[in-house]
């Protein structure tokens, strides 16, 4: 059964520290978008991410990359620069299928290979993943963490509290889920609760579009209490002037979003709270 133990985190006189993690995937890496071609669209992903560890190093901070697997396989050079680095691997899945889309013998086989390529480029295998577009549901699809478990995982970060795309009465913070194979934690994405629900602050669209006090304030509501903040970017988020895939308007500002470079604002928040990687943070909670 599934089991939330929240209060279980340990928080009693440590400091919290917060989460930057980022999902390496292409800007034409949009679920749902058929007929793309991916060998004859312009390659931007390393760029990017050059620019991002830069911004890290600067502040001496480490950050979660989930790897989509088939871009580590096209792009090594970059996944082994994140790891020279010293930043946290994950598992982003393999083809950036939703994981509904997939039976549990191809979401184990996703796994797999998408371990054996990373574990390939940096000595280690993954341990911790995070569903294409939130993809993954403790309630709708309880197998996927038994096998995520099996598979060696010892976290996920796939639930969304939000509607659409996760669970609008899904937790905020962190918590554990029990399973007869064993324990994975449960780490969602940040979000500010308001009149309207939850809104998509932690990352995508609505971290370059609601007001940066509105983030910094839901940051310190949760550190207060002992909570992390978990923030997530794509590649494509530093990159405004990209080029973006043909879709409705409504689709593409949720997919891509204002055409506003997400560094500044991160910029900000690195230099106003402390962050980790959530392996770190994992580990962290299991020691304590």
């Amino acid at each position: 059964m599934f089991q939330r133990l929240m209060n279980k985190i340990p928080i009693a006189d440590a400091p919290v520290f917060n989460a930057i993690t980022v999902d390496v995937e292409e800007w034409f890496h949009v679920c749902g978008v058929d007929g793309i071609e991916p060998l004859s669209c312009a390659r931007r992903v390393r760029g990017n991410v050059e620019r991002l560890l830069a911004v890290l190093d600067a502040g001496k901070l480490k950050a979660t990359f989930f790897v989509l697997g088939s871009l580590a396989a096209d792009e090594p050079g970059v996944v082994a620069e994140i790891a020279a680095r010293g930043h946290e691997i994950a598992s982003h899945g393999y083809s950036h299928s939703l994981v509904g889309s997939l039976d549990p013998a191809a979401f184990r086989d996703e796994l797999r290979r998408t371990a054996d390529i990373l574990e390939h480029l940096t000595g280690r295998r993954p341990e911790g993943f995070r569903a294409p577009q939130w993809s993954l549901s403790h309630a709708r699809m309880p197998w996927a963490f038994d096998i995520l478990i099996e598979e060696g995982y010892r976290y996920d970060s796939s639930c969304n509290p939000l509607p659409f795309v996760g669970d609008r009465a899904g937790s905020r913070t962190p918590w554990r889920i029990r399973r007869d194979r064993g324990d994975i934690w449960e780490i969602p994405p940040l979000v500010t609760p308001s009149l309207l629900g939850n809104l998509p602050t932690g990352g995508g669209w609505g971290f370059r579009f609601f007001p940066f006090r509105m983030i910094e304030n839901t940051v310190c509501s949760l550190n207060s209490g002992g909570a992390p903040a978990v923030f997530f970017l794509h590649p494509r988020e530093l990159d405004p002037a990209g080029p973006r895939l043909p879709m409705s308007r409504f689709r593409e500002f949720v997919v891509y979003g204002p055409r506003k470079d997400a560094m500044e604002r991160l910029s900000r928040l690195l230099s106003r709270f402390r962050f980790i990687t959530l392996g770190e943070m994992v580990a962290n909670w299991g020691s304590a």
